[in-house]
């Protein structure tokens, strides 16, 4: 499926409920899941209602322990310097292949860097060093996906909303 530049391929999508659906046990912690595991693919109609608000989607970012993006979620006030900072931060260190969303609200921003199939163990690590980059200039607002310290259920983006 084809969400703006992104491509996922898979044959599961997420989605939101208002209710906790599922309890996760990971390493000795317990996650409460509000996101259900649909097993049909990504439709149009659901992309075109995620868009509309009328449902929050999700998609899976892991794929037999690979993944194909390194995402970043900002949700704070500084959006607007965290987007120039990234921006920034990026040209610093040759990274071309990325793309800049807003999430459900403008405070929200998601950044997607397409690499090639990484292991977890590897897309965390980059993700680490990336994140202590950002943290020599701003207040971390942010989150890093996939990451080794959630269950694979966890390991998921909602779709974007908007290209910035």
């Amino acid at each position: 499926m084809k969400v703006f530049d992104l491509a996922f391929d898979t044959d599961h999508y997420y989605i939101k409920r208002p209710r906790v659906v599922d309890q996760i046990q990971f390493d000795n912690r317990t996650f409460y899941a509000k996101f259900e595991r649909i097993d049909e693919p990504l439709t149009p109609l659901l992309w075109q209602q995620h868009l509309d608000k009328q449902y929050t989607i999700a998609v899976p970012l892991l794929k037999e322990g690979q993944t194909e993006y390194l995402v970043i979620e900002y949700k704070g006030d500084e959006y607007q310097r965290f987007y120039h900072l990234i921006k920034h931060l990026f040209a610093t260190l040759d990274i071309t292949e990325y793309h800049i969303y807003q999430g459900k609200d403008e405070e929200r921003i998601q950044v997607f860097v397409k690499v090639p199939s990484l292991p977890l163990e590897e897309a965390d690590a980059k993700l680490g060093e990336l994140s202590n980059a950002l943290k020599q200039k701003m207040t971390k607002k942010w989150k890093c996906l996939p990451s080794m310290n959630l269950p694979e259920a966890y390991n998921i983006v909602t779709l974007p909303y908007k290209v910035l």
